[in-house]
């Protein structure tokens, strides 16, 4: 992180901007496929305040003031999923994904935390394993989609 670079929690006025990040962050999973309509690129604006009334919203802030980086996350039954961890494309392998994923399973301490990926997205499958998750489940969406589903506890 820059020098004033921070992670903190989104405010509901960071929708729409968060949303803009999530349509560019998501362009790399989406050319592993080769299509457009993968979940993060569909997502509206009102799903995503729905997810903000029930969940926990962080954001990486730059110097000024532009979100660079996101993380959600809401919790039942003890577990907390973990969703949407993104970083803007020019600001990847700084570190930023495993700060953003540090700091939202701070915010549900004593948690089991859970979070999926595509089968293809090797380098998330490796930043997850390496901060601790594993691989307990694998669910075949489509002929070409396969989520992976990793747990820490």
């Amino acid at each position: 992180m820059t020098a004033m670079s921070k992670i903190i929690r989104a405010g509901y006025n960071d929708l729409p901007e968060i949303l803009d990040l999530q349509y560019l962050a998501y362009q790399t999973e989406a050319a592993r496929f080769g299509r457009n309509d993968i979940q993060p690129l569909t997502e509206t604006l009102d799903e995503l305040k729905q997810q903000y009334e029930s969940g926990i919203f962080l954001k990486l802030v730059e110097d000024d003031g532009s979100i660079t980086g996101s993380v959600r996350a809401h919790s039942k039954d003890g577990t907390a999923y973990i969703g949407k961890l993104m970083v803007h494309p020019d600001h990847r392998r700084k570190g930023y994904a495993t700060m953003l994923l540090s700091e939202i399973e701070k915010c549900f301490p004593g948690c089991r935390y859970e979070l999926y990926t595509s089968t293809r997205s090797k380098e998330n499958i490796r930043l997850y394993e390496k901060l601790g998750y594993r691989i307990f489940d694998r669910r075949q969406v489509d002929d070409e989609l396969v989520f992976v589903y990793l747990e820490k506890i």
